[in-house]
């Protein structure tokens, strides 16, 4: 069987100054399903993890909006209402473009909690900005009403929410998800999963609990191909490949690498967290977990990468490099 975990960037939906409107995320979402379903009709077997970023923002606002009229709903309640709906937008295009093409296929979407740790650092210091932006005298209101934290945001000129993004540590459901992919020879699965980085819980006893936080997509994508043992592990963002010392006049491709120096490149910089920082780390847990090759590509270039050799290449022997 011919297997991989993908997580597609906010690109799959929305470009770049597009407005939210349903008509351009489920245009955008019909290409993303041609492109992964070129890959799917050569044989693999794939788990789709997809980001949320804009549409739980756009929940955020509307539970502002209508708080004085209906109870606004917590964080954890409204990442699981973005999966419902992502899930839906790429359950469909993916469902038509499968019925178009004659293949025996239907998309599943599985609403996923992700553990985390209730003492993680991240919930004493938020850092993920969420929802709309707001005036300083907005912001002021609000810190003081709910115990928001609030900072500025010099490009867009405005407050946003921060939210603690703790690391991921578990999987919930990662055992269905597991029977779907690796369902055998012929299986019709096309499993969509952690959706936005999953439903941030934690446990308690014998119970799960929400918090108000959001998971990194792509940890959290690194944690469930982990958990089910997947080989390889596909980051699809904007970018055709990784790039070595990014918006310098040294910049210049990175295309292939191995466990041991992209460990040595992450100690020394050379990711920052606002640019490749986060993949990079989720691809070194992924390697450090078992995994055998991570793939950094754009969204166009998924099917090229994992067969021809496009994007940026991580491997875990230093010998496949």
């Amino acid at each position: 069987m011919k297997t991989a975990v993908i997580a597609v960037g906010g690109n799959a939906l929305l470009r770049s100054g597009e407005k939210p409107t349903q008509e351009n995320q489920m245009r955008n979402v019909a290409v993303t399903a041609k492109g992964l379903t070129d890959l799917i009709e050569r044989g693999y077997d794939i788990v789709i993890i997809h980001g949320n970023g804009p549409q739980v923002g756009d929940i955020l606002l509307r539970n502002e909006i209508a708080k004085t009229e209906i109870p606004p709903m917590g964080m954890d309640v409204c990442d699981a209402e973005s999966q419902g709906q992502i899930g839906y937008m790429m359950q469909q295009a993916l469902t038509s473009e499968f019925l178009a093409r004659g293949m025996d296929k239907v998309a599943v979407s599985l609403i996923t909690q992700v553990i985390v740790d209730e003492n993680d650092p991240a919930f004493k210091n938020p850092t993920k900005p969420v929802g709309r932006y707001y005036t300083a005298a907005e912001a002021k209101r609000l810190e003081k009403e709910n115990d928001w934290t609030m900072q500025y945001d010099k490009k867009r000129g405005g407050w946003r929410r921060l939210v603690p993004s703790p690391d991921p540590i578990g999987i919930v459901e990662y055992k269905p998800v597991r029977r779907l992919v690796f369902g055998g020879e012929h299986q019709a699965e096309v499993v969509i999963a952690c959706g936005g980085g999953g439903i941030p819980v934690i446990r308690k006893g014998h119970s799960y609990h929400g918090v108000e936080a959001v998971v990194d997509k792509d940890l959290a994508a690194s944690m469930l191909a982990a958990s089910i043992k997947e080989k390889l592990f596909v980051m699809a963002t904007d970018v055709d490949h990784v790039f070595l010392d990014f918006g310098t006049i040294d910049q210049r491709p990175f295309m292939r690498s191995t466990l041991s120096e992209i460990r040595r490149l992450h100690s020394e910089g050379q990711f920052p967290p606002g640019t490749m920082g986060p993949k990079i780390l989720a691809a070194v847990r992924f390697l450090e977990a078992g995994g055998e090759e991570v793939i950094i590509c754009s969204l166009e270039k998924i099917r090229q990468a994992v067969e021809e050799g496009a994007g940026t290449h991580i491997y875990r022997d230093d010998n496949r490099a």
